[in-house]
């Protein structure tokens, strides 16, 4: 075809996907020209067409020279064993649409075209309109729109994975703001697990932001995670930290107990006495748990006054007037005050040991400070959802869920930054198992996820989902990205480290945000994670620009990289890098935040540090204007600072 400017070169070896291409001699300079636009021939991730009949077959170029060749034909060629290696991924009909997987296979000699801009408008222009959203634009071609099918994106899970600084969290800032475009999806759910606080400034015009500490002057709600919503082994785990077969049995009991005097207190819907299991949602009285276990664990005991030999009751330490010194009290964790044993002297003066003691004083006084303690809190006083003495509580978990789930906003935040580390990964294995219990319970109702799916995204996903990791965050993710499809639960794991994620999740994903990434065992999990064969593509990714991403799976017509549209200054995530030095004059840059090493200091004032840091916020607020609330000042990001 000496008359088509696109042909390129002919099919010369077909091993499976694998296609090797001779470049034509009218190719030499590896520049041609179509319709007076200029295309480079060869490039490693770019397309090229493969005309058979009434299909045109697509691949992408992994592999470009004399490694590319015929083993047996690489010395016999010349113009340095201009060669291609193509990687078939797709092929559409002549004036249909685009279609992942090959039909037919090239032979030997078919020609060999490079795509154009036409070509490719047709090959990502949507088959049906609503089922895309445009993140960018394609890398080679800035006038395509980077187009992902949003109902793979979203049930079919996938990975924005990328080392530090590569632009995740803003790749993942504008993919959220495109799905949650009120105008097109006015009834999006995604819920985000934030580690560190990024984004409550990113999506704050379309975000409801639930936190620890939370701050009222930003509009924040607190957090609060009910204990009593826990599946038993995950409540014993947060609150006992480990018990054995004998003692977990006699704390079911008890729990159990509290759970059904719950039920007789006020009734809840859903549930009757008889059906109570011991991981039941249903409120309980935890004051009054650690209250009983306590007693019988510490009480002793004394002949009761004019009773038989068997008959005793407490013995309580009693000041001058024979009183209880502290008879305790559940709600203030106040522990009662009991004589030590003593087993000589008349019948009133000897004490005994109280009787079955199972033996977890050490458990009791772990979960008693933490009962204190208002960093658990959130957990274990959460508020209105705190059980009283008689186990009622002031809101059930339907507000709960449609704070999280259902509320007006499209996205929710849970911002788990100020969560006590040794309990986060419990928690967040907690977090996601209610989620998708009421999901999946709820799969038939317009309030679950068939009719209304929802987009779990998970930051810093490596941090709690190592391979090996039997942890409840990892047990609770394995059965999501197993079974979440099918109930309308979709994730989103965001990694600077794929290479410590587990393999069993991160291959569960369908489609792969891949950027800048310089550790080749990394790069190795994506590869082999991906189900197209890329490598050679997938070795770009150490070049990358930040921003930028090779997008393969599921939810894109063909791998491709792109650039991401990255939100507006002011709306990106709180992680970019701060300015060790500021060039030029500071508000001629556009730049209104604090000087780097090389402005002047103001007088330091290291009383607010302590402030803040007694306050757990990073929002400072004037001491003398409660109600103002000053955004923490941000350096202006350089162009690889993102992330």
């Amino acid at each position: 075809m000496p008359n088509d400017p696109s042909h390129i070169g002919t099919v010369q070896d077909v091993q499976g996907a694998t296609v090797t291409v001779e470049l034509g001699a009218d190719t030499i300079t590896g520049l041609t020209f179509v319709h007076g636009d200029a295309y480079r021939v060869g490039q490693v991730g770019s397309f090229v067409r493969i005309p058979l009949g009434f299909v045109n077959l697509y691949g992408i170029v992994s592999q470009v020279g004399a490694g590319a060749a015929p083993v047996r034909d690489g010395d016999l060629h010349p113009f340095g064993n201009r060669w291609l290696r193509i990687q078939l991924v797709g092929e559409a009909t002549r004036g249909g649409h685009f279609e992942r997987g090959v039909s037919q296979h090239p032979t030997i000699n078919d020609p060999v075209h490079i795509v154009t801009e036409l070509d490719l408008q047709g090959i990502y222009g949507p088959g049906e309109p609503t089922d895309y959203v445009t993140i960018g634009h394609l890398a080679s071609a800035e006038s395509i729109p980077a187009l992902v099918n949003i109902n793979k994106l979203i049930t079919r899970h996938s990975a924005v994975l990328g080392t530090t600084g590569a632009g995740k969290s803003t790749t993942v800032a504008g993919l959220l703001t495109s799905l949650s475009d009120s105008s097109r999806f006015p009834s999006a759910r995604i819920l985000i697990l934030d580690i560190h606080g990024e984004y409550p400034k990113a999506l704050s015009d379309r975000a409801s932001v639930f936190r620890v500490t939370a701050n009222l002057a930003r509009h924040e709600q607190t957090l609060l995670i009910p204990f009593w919503a826990l599946k038993f082994e995950e409540f014993v785990a947060l609150a006992f930290d480990r018990l054995n077969d004998s003692q977990l049995a006699a704390v079911a009991d008890q729990v159990v107990a509290l759970k059904k005097e719950s039920i007789a207190s006020r009734a809840l819907i859903g549930i009757t006495a008889d059906e109570i299991t011991v991981d039941s949602p249903v409120p309980f009285c935890l004051h009054k748990l650690w209250f009983e276990l306590h007693k019988r664990e510490h009480h002793t005991l004394i002949p009761k006054p004019g009773g038989s030999a068997d008959e005793v009751e407490p013995a309580y330490v009693l000041d001058a007037n024979s009183k209880p010194v502290q008879l305790g009290d559940s709600m203030s964790v106040t522990p009662p005050l009991y004589r030590t044993v003593k087993t000589t002297g008349p019948a009133p003066e000897r004490v005994q040991h109280g009787r079955d003691p199972l033996g977890i004083r050490q458990q009791l006084a772990s979960l008693a400070w933490k009962l204190r303690d208002p960093s658990f809190a959130f957990l274990f006083n959460p508020g209105d959802l705190r059980p009283n003495n008689e186990g009622v509580t002031v809101r059930d978990l339907d507000s709960l869920l449609e704070d999280w789930i259902g509320g007006p906003q499209p996205i929710t935040i849970l911002d788990l930054s100020g969560i006590p580390s040794i309990v986060l990964d419990k928690l967040i294995g907690a977090l996601l198992r209610i989620i998708y219990d009421a999901i999946f319970w709820a799969r038939n109702i317009p309030e679950g996820g068939r009719e209304r799916p929802l987009l779990l995204v998970l930051e810093e996903a490596h941090a709690y989902l190592h391979a090996g990791n039997s942890g409840p965050a990892a047990t609770a993710v394995r059965r999501i990205a197993k079974e979440g499809r099918k109930y309308g639960v979709g994730m989103m794991i965001v990694s600077q480290r794929p290479s410590e994620i587990d393999a069993t999740i991160l291959s569960q994903c369908g489609t792969f945000f891949a950027m800048r990434l310089a550790n080749d065992t990394d790069r190795g999990h994506i590869t082999s994670a991906a189900s197209d064969n890329l490598k050679g593509l997938f070795d770009m990714l150490a070049i990358l620009r930040t921003g930028e991403a090779i997008i393969v799976g599921e939810a894109v017509s063909l791998p491709v990289r792109t650039l991401i549209d990255a939100p507006p200054r002011h709306r990106r995530p709180d992680s970019e890098d701060p300015r060790v030095a500021v060039r030029g004059n500071l508000q001629q840059d556009g730049y209104d935040g604090p000087g780097g090493w090389n402005q002047m200091r103001d007088t330091s004032d290291y009383k607010a540090v302590v402030r803040q840091w007694r306050k757990q916020s990073p929002y400072y607020e004037h001491e003398n204007t409660a109600s103002t609330t000053v955004e923490p000042t941000k350096p202006e990001e350089s162009k690889d600072g993102l992330d």
